[in-house]
């Protein structure tokens, strides 16, 4: 033997120790150490024999949600087995590595592969010596992935019933809300504050989705609206455009206490707008936001004079017609001055040469304007009575027909992939010892198919609940469309320029105009039911101005 084999036989193995914890407050805040492990990890190092080299600490570092790919300890521990710096890599348990079912088995074989012994000082050495040690190696981390997914659930869930509950659960309060402490007392002892609609926010909250949805305010202007008045956030600060975002996004204001997909049972005490004003309110947002531009029909500002600028485009090009004030103005021969101002729509593409457009580059407003007017009037004058319970119902039944069939396939499916999963799960304790017709890795691989294709049937199930929740809603929101369209009927004239244009962006979708003056206006289909000529005015209607 020769002096290095001595050595080598001589010299103790270095553990690299590896502690984690979930949660800052898990952490010791006096030592900002997580003592527990690092006192268990040294004493079973010392008790083996071991030299404990270094220790790497993730302090509020999920398991379950965070990659390894993406948690520094584990990277640089794997570039100090690649340098060959440590043998054995020690953690208290072997979910300090990781929860992640198909990923974290990889993670420990990887270490294995490059001469590292993994070891747990509760549960030992995992080993990969056999076909049964590598199916423990991914049960173990499977089991550790569900202990994690269940713990979510819980604590979800509870969060949950306590937002139900109307009681505030933490983080920024929304404007137009409070906390109040009514007494109430948590298990140990310790008050908890409930939420309550704060009276004088929430009379600013409603003027913004009133100016939004009657004016056509953007959140630009509906900040510095809220600025203007001496209206502060609670730290104190002015409202930017984001933060009115925000407030005309919060699903709270319709009485629901988080601000999520979830469904929660609605607390009257919270709602602050109603539900055909905040979906309204959505649309307005959605067909201004950018990914929404080649689409828009509502117009991003509403300050110009013309009754249609942004939500017009034209019949050649498809191009968005913008406002333009023309002037004219000279002295005539007689000494006299001839100054006149005209409104136009100006085609931006063609005036820019920006495409082969073959239209006129400007159009007189006062002429489209007057025609556009004229169909809405029609509208107007053709209204009928609400439609009736029994259509309405009639309607929604034949919707929901082809969203039960598919429900009901996919119900089906689901049984027979849920009954599959337990053949397989009942497969794991023959492939053990040895007894099964399926290897380790055949049947990991197998439960983890079965397993996503029952998460994608639930997804799919979920959305297709969620569609005839969504159906639903807006059968029943029947009834208040028709009174707002009743109320423009009766308001239209006497509106501002603003009120006029937003009214006619939610009764129109699209308007073209060519070089002919010939409009082509596509109504909204939703308002079909409450005029009795619809079919005389087409669901397109053409008109020469």
């Amino acid at each position: 033997m020769n002096n290095n084999s001595i050595i080598d036989a001589e010299r103790k193995p270095v553990a690299y120790c590896l502690y984690r914890v979930s949660t800052v407050g898990q952490v010791d805040k006096v030592k900002d150490d997580i003592p527990m492990q690092r006192q268990v990890c040294r004493e079973f190092a010392e008790r083996q024999g071991w030299i404990v080299g270094k220790e790497f600490l993730e302090k509020g570092v999920s398991g379950f949600k965070v990659s390894a790919a993406n948690r520094d300890a584990i990277q640089e521990l794997r570039a100090a087995a690649e340098r060959k710096e440590f043998d054995i890599l020690l953690v208290f348990m072997f979910d300090r590595i990781g929860r992640i079912d198909e990923e974290t088995p990889l993670v420990v074989k990887w270490f294995a592969d490059h001469g590292i012994r993994v070891w747990s000082t509760q549960e030992g050495e995992q080993r990969f010596d056999s076909h049964v040690d590598k199916l423990l190696n991914y049960i173990r981390f499977w089991q550790a992935a569900g202990e994690s997914a269940k713990t979510s659930v819980r604590i979800k869930t509870r969060m949950q019933q306590l937002s139900a509950e109307g009681i505030y659960t933490g983080g920024n309060v929304p404007f137009g809300y409070c906390t109040v402490n009514n007494g109430r007392l948590n298990k140990k002892g310790r008050e908890v504050l409930d939420l309550a609609v704060e009276p004088t926010e929430a009379d600013w909250v409603r003027k913004l989705y009133e100016k939004t949805l009657s004016e056509g305010y953007g959140s630009y202007k509906l900040a510095m609206y809220l600025n203007d008045n001496g209206v502060r956030t609670h730290s104190g600060a002015k409202f930017q455009s984001e933060s009115v975002i925000r407030i005309l996004r919060n699903k709270m204001n319709l009485g629901y206490a988080r601000n999520t997909d979830t469904e929660l049972p609605h607390l009257p005490h919270l709602q602050i707008i109603d539900q055909q004003t905040f979906e309204q309110v959505q649309k307005i947002l959605d067909q201004r936001s950018k990914s929404f531009e080649d689409k828009r029909t509502i117009a991003r500002q509403t300050k110009s004079k013309n009754l249609l600028s942004g939500i017009m485009f034209c019949a050649h090009c498809g191009g968005r017609l913008t406002s333009l004030v023309y002037r004219e103005k000279y002295e005539r021969k007689d000494g006299t001055i001839y100054d006149r101002t005209q409104l136009k729509y100006l085609c931006y593409h063609k005036s820019r040469g920006l495409c082969q457009c073959d239209g006129q580059s400007t159009y007189v407003a006062e002429r489209v304007d007057k025609a556009v007017i004229e169909v809405i009037h029609q509208m107007f004058d053709s209204i009928k009575g609400a439609p009736s319970e029994e259509v309405l119902q009639k309607r929604f039944k034949k919707e929901m027909s082809s969203n039960k069939a598919k429900q009901t396939k996919i119900n089906l499916e689901l049984k027979k992939n849920i009954n599959q999963l337990e053949r397989l799960q009942d497969e794991i304790a023959a492939t053990l010892t040895g007894d099964s017709v399926y290897s380790a890795e055949q049947l990991s691989s197998a439960i983890k198919t079965v397993e996503d294709r029952i998460s994608t049937q639930k997804f799919q199930l979920e959305q297709l609940q969620n569609e005839v929740k969504s159906k639903k809603a807006s059968i029943e929101a029947i009834r208040p469309m028709f009174d707002q369209f009743v109320s423009w009927a009766q308001e239209f004239d006497k509106c501002t320029i603003e009120q006029k244009k937003m009214i006619i962006s939610q009764l129109v979708n699209r308007i073209e105009l060519n070089k002919d003056y010939e409009l082509t206006i596509e109504l909204n289909m939703d308002y079909k039911d409450f005029c009795d000529d619809w079919d005389a005015l087409n669901t397109t209607s053409t008109v020469v101005a």
